[in-house]
């Protein structure tokens, strides 16, 4: 009879058990670590997801008159992509004045589940969405407030306006707070006075609204003048060779907007284009 003593082999398996058991052990090995393996396949991706590099800033998105978050989907996938929290906050920009409005969507915006916990909060707008954060900035405190980057906003006011803004159809297609966004003195851009936050614009120089472009005077982007998106207390402004409704889907745009939010200042460059 053949005695086999208990150990390990110099292979390092197990010896004393039958060629069934040793294969039994050694595919329960390979499974686990097979299973290990597609553990961690499966947990790497969502660490990497779950741990952003800005996970303690937020950004909230403000969209134009006439327009909806859809807008601005490219620039809230890109801003989610470099790690901010982002909401795109949407409102009824036809149903109510400015004063009405920016209370009502940035306290909503404020409030959202999606920005919890977030120790900083910068802003990028579309066009009559600058002037909300304006009009909200000037009446309350946002203790947590980053920096605000504003596309082709019309900072004082524009000259469409106050062709157009007397027509009955103007008045329907646009509502109050199209009304509002005339260049005189007493106009609610200019009522709001300097900014006193980081903020930086961009305005387009390209526009593909030649009628408007009539009633503009100076390079404009169809709907604002290059002029007309400063404003006092800003801290940045670049010019792009862009038209105001594709400002916000812009790759050099998007560019310059994260350089700002991160830097305070916009990017040098040769050809801002």
């Amino acid at each position: 009879m053949h005695l086999v003593a208990y150990g390990e082999d110099d292979a390092g398996v197990v010896s004393g058990r039958g060629p069934c058991t040793i294969r039994r052990v050694i595919r329960a090995r390979v499974r686990m670590r097979f299973m290990r393996l597609c553990l961690l396949t499966f947990l790497i991706p969502l660490l990497l997801v779950s741990t952003p590099i800005h996970a303690h800033e937020g950004v909230i998105l403000l969209h134009g008159l006439c327009r909806s978050p859809q807008s601005m989907a490219r620039l809230e996938k890109r801003l989610s992509a470099e790690g901010y929290a982002v909401v795109n906050a949407g409102y009824p920009s036809r149903s109510a004045p400015i004063e009405q409005l920016a209370p009502e969507t940035i306290d909503r915006a404020l409030a959202s589940p999606l920005i919890a916990g977030v120790t900083r909060i910068h802003f990028v707008t579309h066009s009559m969405g600058g002037l909300l954060v304006r009009q909200y900035l000037a009446t309350h405190s946002l203790p947590q407030l980053g920096r605000v980057v504003m596309l082709g906003p019309p900072n004082q006011g524009s000259e469409i306006v106050d062709a157009l803004g007397g027509l009955r159809l103007f008045r329907w297609i646009n509502g109050p707070a199209g009304g509002q966004l005339g260049t005189r003195s007493d106009s609610l851009p200019n009522r709001l006075g300097p900014v006193d936050f980081e903020l930086g614009v961009i305005a387009g120089d390209r526009s593909i609204n030649w009628i408007n472009s009539q009633i503009i005077p100076g390079p404009d982007d169809g709907k604002v003048s290059v002029e007309r998106t400063r404003v006092a207390g800003m801290k940045d402004h670049r010019v792009m060779h862009v038209t105001h409704p594709f400002l916000m889907r812009n790759r050099r745009v998007m560019d310059q907007t994260l350089h700002f939010l991160r830097s305070g200042r916009f990017q040098e460059l040769t050809d801002a284009s």
